[in-house]
């Protein structure tokens, strides 16, 4: 009857698993597949021959090193791709740098006349209403009527002129004082009231930032940090 030298096979077996030397970089697909060869081959080498490795075994530890080995290169390229295209992101971004945007927001600044508001629309909808509230007297002075609108990005160019019928001394239409003024967006679809739609608000892109951890980020003077799936449109 044939015996096993099992201090051999514990002196190997450790010597295995705690090797100095290191052919491929800790972590790497090329270590994980070196540590498991060379402890299956320490198993060939060591194993009872009247009582040997079963083939489904040998067969099934294959095949997780396969599966191992596999989900190790896919992680690499995904790390591979995420870096690319956080480079290109990066790269778009930096180009929006001093350009307008429309963000989500309830505001619209009223300059000269001239204000640039917006609504965002996810779900098609029958009736879309942009109503703009007076800050000072929080009474509503004008209510646009888009009428129906499919899904997507309104931009709206605002006069300040409330009611085109309310003419002044020199019979042009009456318009209301320069300054920030409050919107809000009522949209309904099938008699029902819709949650996803949105006012927008005219920002600029001060500058950028970006890192690994959090990606690119879009830096607006009023509406802080966002991200560039939070702009709506580039004006």
């Amino acid at each position: 009857m044939t015996t096993i030298d099992t201090s051999t096979v514990s002196t190997d077996l450790m010597a295995t698993m705690n090797a100095k030397k290191v052919t491929s970089t800790d972590g790497t697909v090329a270590a994980d597949t070196d540590k498991f060869m060379t402890l299956l081959v320490t198993q060939l080498k060591n194993q009872d021959p009247m009582n040997p490795l079963d083939n489904a075994q040998l067969t099934s530890q294959l095949a997780q090193l396969s599966t191992v080995t596999g989900v190790n290169k896919l992680n690499t390229t995904l790390e591979s791709l995420k870096s690319s295209y956080q480079s290109t992101e990066a790269m778009q971004a930096s180009s929006m740098i001093g350009h307008s945007v429309l963000v989500e927001g309830n505001y619209v600044d009223l300059a000269k006349s001239q204000g640039v508001m917006g609504v965002d629309i996810a779900t098609a909808a029958d009736s879309v209403k942009l109503i703009v509230t007076d800050t000072s007297t929080g009474q509503d002075i004008e209510t646009i009527d888009l009428g129906a609108k499919a899904a997507g990005t309104y931009p709206l160019l605002w006069n300040g002129v409330p009611d085109a019928t309310k003419l002044d001394a020199n019979g042009s239409p009456v318009t209301v004082k320069d300054g920030r003024y409050l919107i809000r967006v009522e949209a309904t679809a099938g008699g029902e009231a819709l949650k996803d739609a949105k006012a927008l608000s005219l920002d600029t892109v001060a500058s950028i930032t970006s890192n690994a951890a959090t990606g690119v980020k879009l830096n607006l003077p009023t509406k802080g940090i966002v991200t560039m799936a939070d702009i709506k449109q580039i004006l």
